[in-house]
C-alpha cells in the first residue's frame, strides 16, 4: 500500500477536513445570527408593546414603557414562583399604571400565563392571556382570539372592573357567588383567571409605590 493513502494519512485527512468544516460552518451561523439579531430582537420587542397596547390605552401614557421594566422576585402569590416583570406607565412623569405577569395554575389543562393592567387608582384597563393549553373550543374562550364571541370577548370584562369596587371575597365567578360571568359548561378556566386576576390585582395595589420607586432595569426582590 502506497504511504500516500495509508490508514494514518486518510484518517489526518479527513480529521482536518471535519475541522475547517466545523470552523466554515460555524463562522457562517455566528455571521448569520449576528445580522439577523437586531431585526430578531425588534420583532420580539413589537410583539410586547402590541400585547401591552392590547391591556393599556397607547394614549395613556408617553414613556418609553418597555424600557421602563422592573423584574421581582418570586411572588407564588400571583403564579410567579420564579419571578416575573412589571412595566409602568407614566404621563408627564407620573405613575399611571403597572402592567403585570402573572399566572394561575389551577387552569383545567394546567397553568394560565397571564398580563393585567392596574391603573394607579385600582382600576383595570386590561388582562389577556398570554399562553394555555385549555380545551379548544370548551375552555378556551379565555383567550379573546379563540373566543367566539367576538363582539363581546369574555375576558373584556376586567376592563371595567376596579379593585375598589370589587370586594375582596367577589373575585370569582357568579356561579361560586362571586362578580364575575363565565360560560356554561366550562366553569373551571373562567374560575382560574378569575382568581388569578383578583389577585394579580391586589398584588399590585399592594406594592404599587415599591414599583415605582424602583429604578429601571432593577430587580425588585420578595415584594
Amino acid at each position: 500500500m502506497s504511504m500516500r493513502y495509508s490508514a494514518p494519512r486518510t484518517a489526518l485527512r479527513t480529521a482536518a477536513i471535519m475541522v475547517v468544516f466545523t470552523l466554515v460552518f460555524t463562522a457562517l451561523m455566528s455571521a448569520t445570527y449576528g445580522l439577523t439579531r437586531p431585526a430578531i430582537e425588534t420583532a420580539k420587542q413589537d410583539a410586547q408593546l402590541r400585547l401591552i397596547n392590547e391591556v393599556l390605552p397607547p394614549d395613556s401614557y408617553d414613556n418609553a414603557l418597555l424600557d421602563d421594566l422592573v423584574r421581582f422576585g418570586p411572588a407564588p402569590a400571583i403564579g410567579m414562583d420564579g419571578g416575573g416583570r412589571a412595566w409602568r406607565a407614566r404621563k408627564a412623569g407620573q405613575p399611571v399604571a403597572l402592567v403585570i405577569e402573572a399566572a394561575a395554575s389551577d387552569g383545567y389543562a394546567g397553568r394560565i400565563a397571564l398580563v393585567v393592567a392596574v391603573a394607579v387608582d385600582g382600576r383595570l384597563s386590561g388582562v389577556r392571556v398570554t399562553e394555555h393549553k385549555e380545551t379548544p373550543g370548551l375552555g378556551d374562550y379565555i383567550d379573546p382570539k379563540k373566543d367566539r364571541r367576538k363582539d363581546m370577548p369574555w375576558i373584556g370584562q376586567f376592563a371595567v372592573a376596579s379593585w375598589k369596587d370589587v370586594d375582596t371575597a367577589a373575585w370569582k365567578v357568579r356561579k361560586d357567588g362571586g362578580s364575575f360571568g363565565y360560560r356554561s359548561g366550562a366553569t373551571i378556566s373562567a374560575r382560574a383567571v378569575v382568581g388569578a386576576v383578583g389577585r394579580s390585582t391586589a398584588f399590585a395595589v399592594e406594592h404599587l409605590d415599591a414599583f415605582f420607586a424602583a429604578p429601571a432595569g432593577s430587580l425588585l426582590g420578595a415584594p
